[in-house]
C-alpha cells in the first residue's frame, strides 16, 4: 500500500519578503519521511485571506494531509485560523478549552490575558487541538488540515505532538553515492538505473570541488533492500570511481 501523501502551506509576508528564513519545511520533511508520510508539495503564500483559502482548498483535496505554518499569533495579520474556517465553511470563535489553556499559562507566568492573546483561543468549529508545550497557544486539526505556528521552536513542538495521532506508512530510507564525473557523463547510466528500479526515487545533485565536476546521487525509497541493491548497481556502473 502506498504511503499517505502530504503538502505544506507556509504562510507569511515575512517569508516571501526574505526577511525571515523558513526552516519549518526542512524539519517537517524530515519528520514526515521518518513517519512514512510522503511530502509531495510545498506552497508559500502571503498573509492574505484569499490566497490562503485558495491554496488550502487546492491542497486539501489533492493530498491526504496538509500542514500549515504561520499566522496563528495574537496580531492583526494573524489570519490563518479565520481563513481555514472560511475554507471549510464553518464558524470560528473563542473555545473554552483553548481559552483555559491560555489563561492557566498566562496566570502561571504573571502575564495579562488581554484581547490580543485571547485571539489565539479562537478555533474553528469541529477542530481538534494540537498541544503546544512551548508557549501554550494551541494549533488545531480540522479535517485533513493541521494548523501550526510559524516560530520554529513552537512548530517543531507541535509537529511532535501531532505526528503520533497520524497513520503513516513505511519510513523512507536513502543511500548516497559520490561519482566524480559531470552530470552529462552519468545521465545515461542513471536513466538506466531508474528504469531498473522504478519503485525508487533517484536524484543527482552536482557539485564543483577543487575545480572538478561531480555529483552526489541519492537513492530513496521505502524498500531498504531495493535501495541497497540500487546503490550496489550504481557502484558497479562506475568501477573504481563511485563511492
Amino acid at each position: 500500500m502506498a504511503n499517505p501523501t502530504a503538502a505544506m502551506l507556509v504562510i507569511g509576508d515575512e517569508i516571501l519578503s526574505g526577511r525571515t528564513r523558513d526552516s519549518n519545511m526542512h524539519h517537517l520533511a524530515r519528520k514526515l519521511s521518518e513517519a512514512g508520510i510522503d511530502l509531495r508539495e510545498v506552497r508559500f503564500v502571503p498573509d492574505e485571506a484569499e490566497a490562503i483559502i485558495a491554496a488550502l482548498n487546492a491542497l486539501r483535496h489533492a493530498y491526504d494531509h496538509v500542514f500549515t505554518s504561520g499566522g496563528i499569533g495574537p496580531t492583526h495579520d494573524d489570519i490563518t485560523a479565520d481563513a481555514v474556517a472560511a475554507a471549510f465553511g464553518v464558524p470560528i470563535d473563542v473555545r473554552e478549552d483553548a481559552r483555559a489553556i491560555l489563561a492557566e499559562h498566562y496566570a502561571r507566568n504573571g502575564i495579562e490575558m488581554n484581547a490580543a492573546r485571547l485571539r489565539m483561543a479562537r478555533i474553528p468549529e469541529g477542530a481538534t487541538l494540537i498541544e503546544n508545550p512551548v508557549s501554550a497557544a494551541p494549533g488545531f486539526s480540522l479535517g485533513n488540515v493541521h494548523v501550526m505556528a510559524g516560530v520554529p521552536a513552537v512548530f517543531e513542538a507541535m509537529v511532535a505532538s501531532l505526528l503520533p495521532r497520524l497513520t503513516g506508512g513505511a519510513p523512507l530510507t536513502s543511500a548516497s553515492v559520490d561519482i566524480p564525473r559531470p552530470e552529462g557523463d552519468i545521465a545515461g547510466p542513471l536513466a538506466a538505473l531508474a528504469a531498473e528500479f522504478p519503485q525508487l526515487s533517484i536524484g543527482s545533485y552536482p557539485y564543483i570541488r577543487e575545480g572538478r565536476f561531480g555529483a552526489n546521487v541519492v537513492i530513496r525509497g521505502s524498500d531498504a533492500e531495493a535501495v541497497e541493491a540500487a546503490r550496489a548497481r550504481l557502484i558497479e556502473m562506475f568501477p573504481g570511481e563511485a563511492r
